[in-house]
């Protein structure tokens, strides 16, 4: 296999997508569209003067845009079609396997059932089915809401749960720490979740929030997570326990002014199971496509660090190890294939 990287051999190359908030998804057209439909003013009926308002270099100004855009989202058909155009992209981007984030809180905060937006969203991950992907749903707590906030959610979405995968925790880390959250977790556990949660990079506390997430509530995926290489000791135990990250080079990139990229080499070097991932592709410049393009310019990746990363996303999803080997055999086929 040579090492030179082309966007073909990116393309191409099948790969899981674990880390993609499906509120993140929501390009500029559509949210215009939904405004439309359901009779929401949201400042204008341009669609290029809408586009200029995705203007953010902070997680706060970011998550200002994000949540106010959130209010075309009405009905369960709303929620399906969001879905629906986002998985139609994984297919074209070669996801074979995807678990998506979303986040009931924000939803049921302004008077949205939580039905609705489970609905929404379950339908379209079963027709998903249909054009070739593998797609399950994961609950996200927004950690800037309170802890009874969460449990409630939780409890909101039992009747739904043969349609949720795994529970998670994203939106604004500082002093939202993974213990405000630790009740809601370990019933998530109990209840048979599988569970993440999101370390954003280079946030205040950054070691500390790891180390809870990983030696008190015990989570099996640490979503971004590259500032563990400040820690050895935490780079070995999620070496050990194989336990994955989802790294995300373009929003980084948007917020923190650097793609974590030598990060993500170190991590490959120490044997972790680091995967590439859009976040929100609608809101940070591309699909997952593009994270693996962005990513191998920018740090001169290999092919075979390429190929690593798509082997991870499929070694850490959540799912069996006759459906990992699987997805194995087919990244073998490709590259005995691919010229």
């Amino acid at each position: 296999m040579t090492n030179r990287v082309t966007r073909k051999f990116i393309d191409n190359l099948p790969k899981a997508e674990l880390h993609v908030h499906l509120e993140g998804t929501l390009e500029p057209e559509l949210r215009l569209k939904l405004a439309q439909k359901n009779h929401i003013d949201i400042g204008t009926t341009s669609l290029e003067a809408l586009k200029k308002t995705y203007q953010y270099d902070t997680l706060a100004s970011f998550l200002a845009v994000y949540y106010e855009a959130m209010a075309v989202l009405q009905t369960e058909d709303d929620f399906y079609e969001l879905a629906f155009t986002y998985l139609k992209k994984t297919r074209q981007n070669n996801v074979r396997y995807v678990e998506m984030f979303f986040d009931p809180q924000a939803h049921t905060n302004r008077g949205i059932a939580i039905e609705t937006v489970i609905n929404g969203f379950s339908h379209a991950a079963q027709d998903a089915k249909e054009i070739g992907v593998d797609a399950h749903l994961i609950m996200c707590f927004l950690r800037d809401f309170s802890k009874a906030s969460a449990y409630q959610s939780l409890i909101a979405a039992d009747p739904y749960k043969d349609k949720i995968l795994g529970i998670g925790l994203d939106s604004d880390e500082h002093h939202n720490p993974p213990l405000k959250f630790a009740t809601s977790f370990e019933k998530a556990v109990s209840a048979g979740y599988h569970i993440t949660m999101h370390a954003d990079v280079d946030k205040v506390d950054s070691i500390n929030h790891i180390k809870q997430a990983l030696e008190i509530i015990g989570v099996e995926r640490l979503d971004h997570g590259t500032n563990i290489v400040e820690n050895p000791d935490l780079v070995e135990f999620v070496s050990t326990h194989q336990i994955g990250l989802t790294s995300c080079p373009n929003s980084n990139k948007f917020l923190s002014q650097d793609m974590k990229g030598k990060e993500v080499q170190t991590l490959l070097e120490h044997h972790v199971k680091v995967s590439i991932n859009s976040d929100d592709p609608a809101y940070f410049g591309g699909y997952i496509n593009d994270n693996y393009w962005s990513l191998a310019q920018s740090y001169h990746l290999t092919q075979e660090q390429v190929v690593q990363l798509a082997k991870n996303s499929f070694e850490t999803a959540w799912i069996t190890d006759s459906q990992k080997k699987a997805y194995e055999n087919e990244i073998k086929t490709y590259l005995t294939n691919f010229s």
